[in-house]
């Protein structure tokens, strides 16, 4: 390739959503443009006036520009045609797309978080319909899934993805990198509305504060006002032994998440099924997890075809005091939804625990028992906390309080 050249995004006959852009500077000549597209005929004019007004934007006056497009949506466009400059300039500009206001919401610091669905940075044919899947967190991950090579554009088009892509009210998560990098993908993101970050091999609480105060800087410079929101991933054993730390270093800290397959690596052992060479690491995360009250969550499970190992997995993962698990595949996440969801006797014995602690509070009575156990605020919210999820998921009819709408479904 030509040192005043530069490619960025993919091309192939299974890339869809995406196109592939090579820019190369030129000291005369004016801006010439050669697109290829199955869908010139509609929109061919508005994707040369799209990359046309952004070389302009760029100061780019001369130039050759090819583009090889699979249906790209403007905003991934976009992403591959910045990516491409900044891969020549020395361009400190950002050109942004539009960012609907119903994009902008804020998420709460005890919302549900029992499936998060990890989707590649780099490939914008995973991100498009995303919030179609109902998961919990959508994760556009700039991590593992990104390669080395890659990391810069996934950056913008990550960010760009969060301006653009409707995400049906699930949390809007990001997986930075590690070390500078991940400072760098702060920088980026954080502006656009990230309501949760993901570190990556976390090992030490200083690991988070460090990435706690660049957010509140950089919130601090946007004038941003929606909390960012933590998740450490543990995936090492130095990481275990040090959890309750990392679980408690910063009040923006609202889960730990685990991560087996590093975890297994670094302890030289074979992930298996019954998953008793991580027994101890499992119950360790639950324990600081639950110790610093933030939510634990479980690992992904790997294989996306074996649905009735997923389930009998998150049973586990749920009998162990686990909130939540990672999917790496859209059909895991209805299994792992399920598999979390209060069953019919535990959300009617949370509806009798609540409604007995809401008569005595009436009757201005200071002990409270259901039959010839002792109630205590703890317990009421836990049970609340089921009754919440219950209606959340639809098991439970948001009338609850009156019995001819109590029926568990």
């Amino acid at each position: 390739m030509d040192n005043n050249c530069s490619t960025t995004g993919n091309s192939g006959p299974k890339i869809r959503s995406d196109c592939q852009i090579t820019l190369c500077l030129k000291s005369e000549g004016g801006i010439s443009i050669d697109l290829k597209s199955k869908v010139e005929t509609l929109y061919g004019e508005s994707i040369r006036t799209l990359c046309s007004d952004m070389l302009g934007y760029f100061g780019i006056e001369n130039a050759h520009l090819a583009i090889d497009d699979y249906g790209a949506l403007p905003f991934v466009i976009m992403a591959r045609m910045e990516a491409a400059v900044k891969k020549l300039t020395a361009s400190g500009m950002i050109f942004l797309p539009d960012f609907p206001e119903a994009y902008q919401y804020s998420t709460l610091r005890d919302r549900f978080r029992f499936s998060r669905l990890y989707l590649p940075g780099n490939t914008p044919s995973l991100m498009i319909n995303a919030g179609l899947h109902s998961a919990d967190g959508i994760i556009l991950d700039l991590e593992d899934s990104v390669a080395p090579d890659r990391k810069d554009e996934a950056r913008i088009l990550v960010r760009n993805a969060l301006r653009q892509l409707d995400f049906r009210g699930a949390e809007r998560m990001v997986r930075i990198n590690q070390g500078d990098r991940g400072m760098d993908d702060l920088d980026s993101v954080i502006p656009h509305n990230v309501n949760l970050i993901l570190i990556p091999k976390c090992e030490s609480a200083e690991n988070v504060k460090e990435i706690a105060m660049r957010i509140r800087d950089i919130k601090a410079g946007s004038g941003s006002d929606n909390p960012v929101y933590l998740m450490p991933i543990i995936e090492s054993a130095m990481g275990v032994e040090t959890a309750f730390d990392i679980a408690r270093a910063d009040e923006s800290v609202v889960a730990m998440a685990l991560g087996l397959e590093d975890l297994t690596a670094d302890m030289g052992v074979r992930r298996t099924s019954e998953g008793n060479e991580t027994l101890y690491a499992r119950t360790r995360i639950v324990n600081a997890a639950k110790a610093a009250r933030i939510q634990p969550i479980d690992s992904v499970f790997p294989d996306v075809g074996d649905m009735e190992g997923l389930r009998r997995n998150v049973e586990v993962s749920k009998s162990l005091g686990f909130e939540g698990m990672g999917c790496i595949h859209p059909r895991q996440v209805p299994v792992i939804r399920q598999g979390f969801a209060p069953e019919k006797e535990e959300i009617e014995k949370a509806r009798r625990i609540v409604l007995a602690y809401e008569d005595a509070l009436s009757k201005g009575l200071g002990v409270v028992a259901l039959g010839s156990k002792m109630i205590d605020p703890p317990v009421v919210a836990r049970a609340m906390k089921a009754i919440d999820l219950a209606v959340k998921l639809g098991i439970l009819d948001s009338g609850w309080r009156d019995e001819s709408s109590a029926e568990v479904n």
